[in-house]
């Protein structure tokens, strides 16, 4: 049976990937309370329907950062999602640019900024070593990044239990490895795929870095080291001198900090709680959204993630003050199930259900999309 929502994309990821890999991208912080939360704050959304409105073939198309995209939305950043596939990275960006949406970067990606080529966005974080930051930026510049998605919810890196219970985190040395290895063998279409003709597996952003290290013992260590919990919003000023193109800051809950999103001159923001996986027990973003909309977003473009699992979300995050979203967990799950081919199915069926939910609720256009499309 083909995959027709994003349910059927997790399931078959959960049994194709090795457990420890679907814990982490299934995951969240603590109890995950913010996680379950943010779908679920966005789902109890009731949407207004409407009839006789006369909608035929309603426009989903949206202007983001001087660019016209088929959908409002984009794929998030996924740290390691070039695990979840072979060069994982490489084939969701062409799936993105085949159909028509942003694909974005993470700093910590498998495949390097140069292996992305089509239009792109890059995530950036602040790491202690500053030079590092400049060089991302001045490689996202050569290779043509269309924006630059600064995250600032992670100063430190949030407390996740299902790493501990899985193996990934917590089991150093021999002990750790063969607890992954094991689960890796389990899943020989994986290992073959990923494991084998995947390689390298190194971080290609931050390789030189590791030193030639290329352990998940490394990579956690690096990043324990390396995250910077004295990041201000003076990085964000001299990240806004640096780059010149479209910034957008994601990460943002409150309005407060909205504000000075919009003071320092970024371009947009995402209202966001990093997928439930930094402060467990902080809003979810469907309850987030509406007063950050409503204070900003007519002086920059407001973008959220968090708990979209179909079109119907899609229009949720719209009526709420959104101008897109993104979608970071879903993109995952088609990738590891079938690739780019899935990932591309994945943003087929989501235009699908989100110009039903349009004709279904009378909205003839994307733009159109607002309060009154919620009961």
């Amino acid at each position: 049976m083909l995959p027709v929502s994003v349910t059927d994309f997790r399931a078959l990821a959960k049994a194709r990937l090795p457990h420890f890999l679907f814990e982490y991208l299934d995951g969240g912080a603590n109890s995950e309370a913010t996680l379950r939360a943010n779908a679920a704050d966005l789902e109890a959304l009731a949407l207004r329907q409407r009839v006789l409105a006369g909608t035929d073939l309603p426009e989903t198309g949206v202007e983001l950062f001087g660019r016209r995209w088929r959908l409002p939305v984009a794929l998030a950043p996924v740290g390691v999602a070039g695990m979840y596939a072979r060069r994982g990275e490489r084939q969701a960006a062409r799936a993105a640019d085949g159909f028509g949406v942003p694909f974005t970067l993470s700093t910590v990606s498998v495949c390097p900024i140069e292996d992305v080529h089509s239009p792109f966005w890059m995530q950036l974080y602040v790491m202690r070593d500053r030079g590092f930051l400049r060089e991302v930026i001045a490689r996202a510049k050569a290779a043509g990044c269309g924006a630059l998605m600064f995250t600032v919810d992670m100063p430190v890196a949030g407390i996740r239990y299902r790493d501990y219970r899985s193996g990934l985190a917590g089991a150093p040395g021999l002990a750790g490895h063969a607890r992954r290895f094991a689960q890796a063998v389990a899943r020989p279409r994986w290992a073959w795929d990923v494991g084998v003709r995947g390689r390298p597996h190194v971080l290609g952003n931050i390789a030189p870095l590791l030193r030639g290290k290329t352990g998940l013992e490394d990579f956690f260590a690096w990043m324990r080291d390396n995250f910077d919990p004295t990041v201000s919003w003076r990085d964000l000023d001299e990240i806004r001198k640096l780059w010149d193109g479209p910034l957008i800051v994601k990460g943002i809950l409150d309005v407060e900090d909205a504000r000075r999103v919009a003071n320092a001159g970024a371009d947009g923001l995402v209202v966001s709680n990093h997928g439930g996986r930094q402060l467990d027990g902080v809003l979810s973003t469907a309850r987030a959204l509406g007063p950050i909309a409503d204070a900003v977003g007519d002086r920059l473009t407001v973008l959220a993630d968090g708990g979209v699992r179909s079109g119907l979300d899609i229009a949720r995050m719209l009526a709420l003050g959104a101008k897109g979203v993104l979608i970071g967990r879903p993109w995952v799950y088609a990738l590891a199930a079938g690739g780019e081919a899935a990932v591309l199915r994945l943003l087929e069926n989501l235009e699908r259900e989100l110009r039903i939910a349009m004709v279904l609720t009378g909205c003839s256009a994307v733009s159109k999309i607002d309060s009154g499309a919620l009961a």
